[in-house]
């Protein structure tokens, strides 16, 4: 096996100074891929999708849980027998969902297998996410998951919904932390630093910051 060269300790942090550069550059840009995320245009969702919770039958607006914004992922289901270990190691890596909630965001799982497959399968994986059932396909369907996976973020407005942002693929595979669930949503972290379009709701940063059971 070739290995990278054994330097010195000098030569190593002149390596390792290039490379932060570098790094944050990556930040930079990825703060601006934000702030343009955050002033991308809307579209409103019109369709009244239904979805089969344990508490009964929900609409979309129901998800959002009393929030105003909404993060789905739709969790691709190939059969009880025939779990998706990608989908399952994406939402093992999910952090608390109340720091999510203390930014005014829910997220929501949603299926097109039946509940009463999905509800075992959950409480065999500890996840306390909550998980939904849509299994005429429409929703996954026009949110661009089709057969597979997505992550789709809403806004809502009184009774208005709106869909701001989507992504599959490998833009699902860079996710997994409340930090960057934040920063796909219309109003990111919601913190001073940001750059955020006027009237977008802000405060200062670290002092919103709680463990998941003190908000």
């Amino acid at each position: 096996m070739t290995r990278p060269p054994i330097v010195s300790e000098q030569e190593w942090r002149s390596a390792r100074d290039a490379l932060l550069v570098k790094e944050k550059q990556l930040t930079r840009a990825l703060d601006d891929l934000a702030a343009e995320r955050r002033r991308m245009p809307m579209v409103r969702v019109d369709k009244d999708y239904r979805f089969a919770g344990p508490d009964g039958t929900r609409s979309l607006g129901d998800l959002f849980e009393g929030r105003d914004q909404l993060i789905v992922y739709s969790f691709m289901w190939h059969g009880a027998e025939e779990f998706c270990s990608g989908c399952a190691m994406f939402t093992d890596n999910i952090g608390h969902l109340a720091h999510l909630h203390a930014r005014d965001v829910s997220l929501a799982l949603v299926s097109t297998g039946p509940l009463a497959e999905i509800m075992p399968y959950k409480q065999r994986m500890g996840w306390t996410i909550p998980w939904y059932s849509a299994p005429d396909g429409e929703f996954n369907h026009d949110q661009g998951a089709g057969d597979g996976f997505a992550l789709n973020v809403f806004l809502r407005d009184g009774e208005d919904v709106y869909r701001t942002y989507v992504t599959s693929g490998r833009g699902v595979e860079r996710l997994g932390s409340n930090w960057t669930f934040l920063d796909l949503t219309p109003y990111g972290r919601q913190e001073t630093w940001e750059d955020s379009p006027d009237g977008w709701p802000q405060s200062a940063p670290y002092h919103w910051w709680r463990l998941h059971d003190e908000y």
